[in-house]
């Protein structure tokens, strides 16, 4: 039986540096997962953070999608043009009394995991402090397609949580919510470091009242050192010239069947055939190690 709600997905990295492995099994499974459901995969470029952006990232990353057959169907959303959005966005929760403003600094934060409420009756303007968003004392649920069942109580553990900074970069937290409702995400696949996002993005978007998404976290790569493989953590880059052999290793890394070696086109056709999401390994780190 076909779904109901056409399936719709998405691949968003932030142009802090060029793809590696890690961003590989991301791409490959939100794309096979979306194309195996007869649906959409969107490329969505996660630009708010401004200061973190590196020169040439944009570029490099659509270079590297390109290389290894990936076609998105819709045109590239790139954050830092919808900061408009963003702002429609404060504005309604303000409207319903939602947010807040917070002079606190990271200093006096330190050590803290729950933020401790100090600035939420305080009515300071809004203008040059941070922003925000209250949280209830109640758990929210949701079951991951390979993580399971999964709940938080936000207000226990990260207390009332930043939707902009003072210097006025807009949260990741914000831009995602509000990005998967207006391009219509349905599901959204990526790696299981986000999961602990995924409770107060649900809780955002009951406060902006958009419809709740299915999530699954894939297993992260890491790197000999215990490390995963990231950015910060120096990952190579994808070699470009090696896709049809990366392609081949990203599939065995979440338990998929081998597919002929051939042109990535191909190779990814031929991988959406025979994608299985329910055998990926069901845990936060896979065993190998990857470089």
């Amino acid at each position: 039986m076909p779904d109901l709600i056409p399936y719709k997905g998405r691949f968003a990295p932030s142009p802090t540096g060029p793809l590696h492995f890690g961003s590989l099994l991301t791409a490959l499974a939100s794309f096979c997962e979306a194309k195996a459901h007869a649906g959409q995969w969107l490329l969505r470029i996660e630009d708010t953070d401004i200061p973190r952006i590196q020169p040439g990232a944009e570029t490099a990353i659509l270079t590297a999608l390109g290389a290894f057959g990936f076609e998105w169907d819709e045109e590239v959303v790139f954050q830092r043009q919808r900061l408009a959005l963003y702002e429609a966005a404060l504005e309604q929760l303000q409207q319903h009394d939602l947010i807040y403003a917070c002079q606190c600094s990271r200093k006096q934060l330190t050590g803290l995991t729950t933020y401790p409420q100090t600035c939420r009756t305080l009515n300071l303007p809004f203008e040059q402090h941070a922003i925000r968003l209250k949280t209830l004392t109640q758990t929210i649920c949701f079951d991951d397609l390979i993580q399971g069942h999964c709940c938080e109580n936000l207000s226990q553990t990260t207390g009332d949580f930043v939707l902009k900074r003072r210097d006025g970069i807009i949260s990741y937290q914000l831009a995602v919510v509000v990005d998967d409702a207006l391009q219509g995400i349905t599901h959204v696949v990526r790696g299981a470091d986000l999961l602990d996002n995924t409770s107060r993005q649900i809780w955002l978007g009951q406060c902006l009242n958009v419809p709740q998404l299915h999530y699954c976290h894939i297993p992260l790569a890491m790197n000999e050192q215990g490390q995963k493989l990231s950015k910060q953590n120096l990952a190579k880059p994808l070699d470009l010239k090696q896709a049809p052999q990366l392609i081949q290793q990203a599939l065995q890394a979440l338990n998929q069947p081998d597919v002929e070696v051939d042109s990535p086109k191909k190779m990814l056709a031929q991988a959406v055939s025979q994608w299985d999401i329910g055998k990926v390994v069901k845990k936060i780190q896979l065993v190998e190690s990857f470089e």
